[in-house]
């Protein structure tokens, strides 16, 4: 976990807990600028297929990305109960298109486990840990790994 991500308190990491194809994962709330209800985006033609459009954010055009697409999982149906989790990674900004969002957690980074998974093809993953919150186990996602651009290495 990065400087960033602990707090204050010392070893206290906070989270956002969120849930897209299904799957409970969580994000640095460091990471999170806004949580928005779902609305229509302007395709892209030729755009990767977890890439939905772009939405005007405030003047600023961001890519809208299906989660759980981009982790392997569906399509999410899309419908008005979906969010939108606006993140900034790096520089860029961007939204994750998920299922819902249920809550901010604060847990001791001690209670994160490591991640046993090892991809296939010998690559970083996008899991850095599991966090267990009463009787179901969140994936810690790295933000920075799953939206690596094609020859940038995950920071």
């Amino acid at each position: 976990m990065s400087d960033e991500e602990t707090n204050d308190r010392g070893n206290t990491i906070e989270f956002v807990s969120l849930s897209a194809g299904g799957q409970g994962f969580c994000v640095p709330i460091t990471s999170i600028r806004e949580i928005r209800r779902w609305s229509q985006v302007t395709a892209l033609p030729f755009a990767e297929d977890s890439v939905l459009g772009v939405m005007n954010l405030r003047g600023a055009v961001i890519p809208i990305v299906d989660l759980a697409a981009r982790l392997g999982l569906g399509t999410t149906e899309i419908g008005t109960r979906n969010i939108v989790v606006v993140v900034a990674i790096g520089t860029r900004i961007m939204g994750m298109l998920v299922d819902s969002v249920s809550e901010i957690l604060s847990v001791d980074s001690e209670t994160i486990r490591p991640n046993p998974t090892i991809r296939r093809d010998g690559g970083a993953s996008h899991v850095t840990g599991l966090l267990p919150v009463d009787d179901i186990m969140l994936r810690v996602l790295d933000l920075d790994a799953l939206f690596a651009r094609d020859g940038e290495e995950a920071a």
